[in-house]
């Protein structure tokens, strides 16, 4: 299943300054590379042998990001109907022994930045799309069922326009 292309304006700031962060690392790693090469036997050189992987990893994650962000869709709008969960929402939810907890629904490329983010793709994410306050979710897991109630819905006030 491909992945959504929405993302949250802070979701793409985030993934240029990482890609910038890895282009300035890349350099760094070019640089020690070229200096455990010149060191001669580059079969036995622990070193130029790290640095060579380290380098296949940027270079892995550098093609991943300039393939995929242009393929993003920055949403920065506040969706006209706030009392709905839509994208980048951010919504309180009260589990079956009654604990809450606050997840925001963004894109899948953002879901690392913040522990409390969750994939649009998720299911219980697309179980929560559309629903209102007092509105119940209901998603299989692998144990069973869980059951959750929508205490609150809100969007950040950046996102306005």
């Amino acid at each position: 299943m491909k992945s959504s292309p929405y993302i949250t304006a802070e979701g793409m700031a985030q993934l240029n300054k990482e890609l910038n962060q890895i282009w300035d690392r890349r350099r760094e790693v070019v640089k020690a590379l070229a200096a455990a090469a010149a060191e001669g036997d580059r079969s036995e050189n622990a070193e130029y042998i790290y640095r060579k992987k380290e380098l296949r990893g940027l270079d892995r994650r550098i093609r991943y990001l300039q393939k995929r962000m242009p393929d993003l869709r920055v949403v920065s709008d506040i969706p006209d109907n706030e009392n709905k969960i839509f994208f980048a929402a951010w919504v309180t939810l009260e589990n079956e022994q009654g604990d809450e907890l606050e997840y925001r629904i963004v894109g899948p490329d953002e879901i690392d930045h913040h522990k409390a983010n969750i994939s649009l793709d998720s299911p219980l994410a697309q179980a929560l799309l559309g629903k209102e306050v007092d509105d119940e979710v209901t998603i299989r897991v692998q144990e069973g069922t869980k059951k959750y109630c929508v205490i609150a819905i809100h969007y950040q006030s950046s996102l306005k326009v």
